[in-house]
């Protein structure tokens, strides 16, 4: 029973048992609890009243069986003090009182009376729990300090090395051994200036904590990126105990990360600067120009009939040229001035710090630009190969902001596409008056598109006759039926189709159209025996599938390919002459049928003519204009068509006006014609009429 009237009667012993942080329990020597004093409440989380029925010896909720020995030498007369063991509060005491974990260390204290008989067993608890925690703590703490991926490094208040982790040996390469005692300057790159280190001072004095990147230098001398944290530990009174250095290698995620801006900001082909890179350049060279006010110059770029060559000679080759040009543009300017690639054979200069004057930085862009143009028109020899190419280029001139980056490259891009049109290999400033041609081009693109989607184009037929005037066969030329304005001539339009890609639907429709109406021929006696001519354009024709497009299209259609026929220029047929030959000879043998068009007009093709399987020469209307009036164009004539029938070719003649032509024409040996002598080029209704007729 538990009864505080046993205390020892002094005052003094009364007070230090109950306000002792130590938990005291009195235990007689059959088990019983005699007395508890407020700390052994507070730790068990039991009330004195609760202990009235508990015995130590028989009920042992409060006590660890691995300590129950140690109570039973206690009982025996034997002054001890057990381990330190854990305890579930809630387990010993089974009561709803404080649970959790707490570690408990015991002294046990036999009192005995005169005889030297036990009169009871004083026990002592005292929570060590706290203790033990931070002990733990701190093992926690030296194996994380021990295992930890990242160098650590602890100086003290003189900056000194006192410690480091295995991380941090193999990091740098040096042990405690080669560092202690030692300051951390011996691990400096010299790659930082002053800034950084009184930064990082400030820093560390002011909020006793940086962090930053910085390089160092290894034992090996190598040099190494660090993402590094510098935390302070202080004194009480402020002072300074240590400096906690932890940091990372991040040598290799630079790399990586490097790696990563360069393939998101350079040309992986040419190692210049890419789309995205160039708006920052040119961000940057409208805000120097700002501060200076200095002109900038934009030029931009691409390589004449580079995808002739790209398509023909493999992209290997393209490849290679695009690389040499990147060199030569490198030398044409200066260090400052910035290069980019857009993509394809489309290249920009920024041409920064010119005169603050507009006109005279005109004139040193232009004298750039000429540097330029006559850099890249030199030969290329790629693989032993000599290849030509020249640039066309378009300049704009800018100062400040006024315009943004977009529209300065649309600007430059419309003075390229102006130089171009100009006969390319030529140099051209923007003026406002391109932006209006340009608009009428975009509007023709569109509208063309919608042609197409909407079946707006059609084909009329212009009659080609033998020397008695019977019809042979005929042209099909293409026509824009235009809802809102009428018949429209492929002059107003094919060059946007050819610029555009669109040229290769519409001669695909051509084809197709031109094959259906041979099909419904077919079963007309008036027109069972007429051909149909289709010009092919260049682009078309340097298509990998041209072969397959047509045979496809004479196989769906059914018709008798002898009466179909191709017309060719040669400029187009001589680009790549081997190429031509074995396209053209594939389709011979289906029986398709080959005319060149506008033959004399381009470079000679006298030396090829005879490997190409040609069935027909046409003679470009350009000679037979004045045939009757100029002797050369006589002459010129004349040679043709001797040249084509010692060749074994058939001859027409186009542009056929008067009598007076054919008179000349049909002396000289040349038997068919067309031309406006035989009628215009008609619908398809009143072309069957006037045939049938």
């Amino acid at each position: 029973m538990v009864i505080k009237e046993q205390l020892p009667a002094s005052e003094t012993l009364r007070t230090l048992f109950e306000q002792s942080p130590l938990a005291f329990q009195v235990i007689s020597p059959e088990g019983n609890s005699l007395l508890v004093n407020r700390a052994w409440e507070e730790l068990w989380g039991v009330s004195h009243e609760a202990l009235a029925n508990y015995n130590l010896l028989k009920d042992q909720q409060l006590i660890d069986q691995g300590i129950m020995p140690y109570i039973e030498k206690g009982f025996a007369g034997q002054t001890i003090l057990t381990p330190e063991v854990e305890y579930d509060k809630s387990a010993a005491t089974g009561t709803s009182g404080l649970v959790g974990k707490l570690w408990v260390r015991t002294f046990i204290y036999p009192l005995k009376n005169a005889e030297g008989k036990l009169r009871e067993v004083v026990l002592i608890h005292e929570d060590v729990t706290k203790i033990k925690q931070a002990g733990e703590s701190m093992q926690l703490a030296a194996a994380v300090y021990q295992a930890s991926a990242e160098g650590i490094m602890v100086t003290d208040e003189d900056n000194r090395i006192v410690d480091v982790n295995p991380a941090f040996t193999r990091i740098t390469g040096y042990t405690l051994d080669e560092v202690i005692g030692k300051g951390p300057e011996i691990m400096q790159s010299g790659k930082h200036d002053q800034a950084l280190d009184q930064q990082m001072q400030k820093a560390i004095l002011n909020e006793n904590y940086w962090q930053g990147e910085t390089w160092d230098r290894r034992k090996n001398g190598e040099l190494y990126a660090r993402w590094i944290t510098i935390s302070v530990i202080r004194h009480a009174d402020g002072s300074v105990y240590r400096h906690v250095w932890q940091f990372s290698d991040i040598t290799e995620k630079k790399r990586k990360d490097e790696l990563i801006w360069t393939q998101a900001n350079f040309d992986q082909l040419t190692n210049l600067p890419n789309r995205r890179l160039l708006a920052d350049r040119l961000h940057q060279a409208m805000s120097a120009s700002t501060r200076s006010g200095e002109h900038c110059a934009l030029m931009l770029l691409d390589l004449d009939q580079f995808k002739r060559l790209n398509d023909t000679m493999g992209h290997s080759v393209g490849d290679a040229m695009l690389v040499e040009v990147a060199r030569r543009l490198q030398g044409c300017v200066r260090e400052d001035d910035s290069i980019a690639r857009l993509g394809g054979d489309e290249f920009v200069v920024v041409l920064h710090e010119l005169s603050a004057n507009e006109d005279m930085a005109a004139v040193q862009a232009e004298v750039v630009a000429e540097k330029i143009r006559a850099e890249l028109s030199h030969p290329y020899q790629l693989d032993g190969v000599e290849y030509h190419t020249t640039p066309s280029i378009g300049i704009v001139t800018f100062r400040g902001h006024r315009d943004s980056k977009e529209k300065l490259l649309t600007h430059a891009d419309t003075a390229m596409y102006q130089a171009k049109t100009n006969g390319r290999n030529a140099i051209c400033f923007f003026d406002p008056s391109m932006q209006a041609a340009l608009e009428k081009r975009n509007q023709i693109e569109t509208a063309l598109r919608k042609a197409l989607a909407h079946q707006e184009l059609v084909l009329h037929y212009q009659l080609q006759v033998n020397n008695a005037g019977q019809p042979l066969g005929v042209e099909a030329l293409l026509r824009w039926n235009k809802p809102d304005f009428g018949i429209v001539s492929p002059a107003h339009f094919i060059s946007v189709a050819e610029e555009t890609g669109l040229i290769l639907p519409i001669g695909q429709w051509v084809i197709k159209t031109a094959c259906a109406q041979l099909a419904r021929w077919q079963s007309d006696p008036n027109l069972e025996n007429l051909s149909i001519a289709v010009n092919v354009s260049a682009r078309q024709f340097r298509e990998k599938t041209f072969v397959a497009q047509i045979t496809e299209v004479l196989e769906e259609s059914g018709i008798n390919p002898e009466r179909l026929k191709l017309e060719l220029t040669e400029s187009m047929v001589l680009d790549n002459v081997e190429d031509s030959i074995v396209k053209m000879g594939l389709l011979k043998k289906l029986g398709v049928k080959f005319s060149m068009d506008d033959f004399g007009t381009g470079y000679s093709s006298l030396t090829y003519l005879k490997r190409l399987p040609f069935d027909q020469i046409k003679i470009d209307r350009f000679f037979v204009r004045d045939i009757t009036t100029d002797q050369n164009d006589a002459a010129i004539v004349q040679a043709i068509i001797a040249m084509a029938n010692s060749l074994r070719l058939d001859v027409i003649a186009e542009g056929v006006e008067n009598e007076e032509q054919r008179g000349f024409l049909q002396l000289h040996g040349c038997l068919a014609y067309q031309g406006h002598l035989y009628g215009k080029p008609l619908p398809i209704d009143e072309l069957e009429r006037k045939v049938s007729g």
